[in-house]
């Protein structure tokens, strides 16, 4: 599929729209030590999943209720930890290109609803469809929130453009069907240095015949 081709652009909120890194290594890292666990290895796994998978991955041996727990608490700490969260370069920039093109988007994120209200809120972004990981049984690499927020846009998945920055989030959006865009050196369709770069794409692609 060509980029000319696309019907709406579907966003990964964390690292994509919203730069949030230093908040979810900061709440990592306090949720790690209340949990003996390294925090280097829960940052390496962490990011674009949701907060149970990887805390299964870190701590096995933990029951299905003491892993709600632990994912509770995680998330709780990044909640009104929003001083340094802000919009991506070029993200307000590729919003607005969005609009004048006519083409709809929604946000995808690994984050709940209370998380991904308030990061975009900090990030001055009001997404017109926004699908969390209390939305979906399965959250990415499980393509089940792309194809809801296709599905809620009212178009195929196959002519959304994903934009994402982690591989689990590249996982699902191949997994839906969708065009990729790849943000911090991964490997998509489209390779972006910011979104900047997809905002002047899109401008600069003609109208599909």
């Amino acid at each position: 599929m060509e980029l000319a081709e696309i019907d709406a652009v579907l966003f990964d909120m964390d690292g994509t729209l919203v730069d949030s890194d230093a908040a979810v290594e900061r709440a990592w890292g306090r949720w790690a030590a209340e949990y003996a666990v390294a925090p280097e290895a829960a940052l390496a796994i962490a990011h674009g999943r949701p907060a149970d998978q990887t805390i299964r991955r870190l701590l096995p041996t933990l029951d299905a209720a003491t892993v709600a727990v632990a994912a509770a608490r995680q998330l709780a700490l990044q909640y009104d930890d929003l001083s340094d969260v802000t919009a991506t370069p070029g993200a307000h920039e590729l919003l607005a290109t969005l609009a004048r093109l006519g083409l709809p988007w929604a946000v995808v994120t690994s984050a709940d609803a209370r998380l991904a209200e308030a990061r975009l809120g900090a990030a001055g972004i009001v997404a017109p469809v926004l699908v969390t990981v209390e939305d979906v049984s399965a959250g990415k690499p499980d393509p089940q929130g792309y194809l809801r927020a296709a599905a809620l846009l009212d178009v195929s998945p196959a002519r959304c453009l994903v934009v994402e920055d982690a591989e689990v989030g590249l996982q699902a959006g191949r997994a839906a069907g969708a065009m990729i865009a790849a943000l911090k050196g991964l490997d998509g369709d489209l390779r972006l240095d910011d979104l900047t770069q997809l905002a002047q794409r899109l401008e600069s692609t003609p109208a599909a015949p």
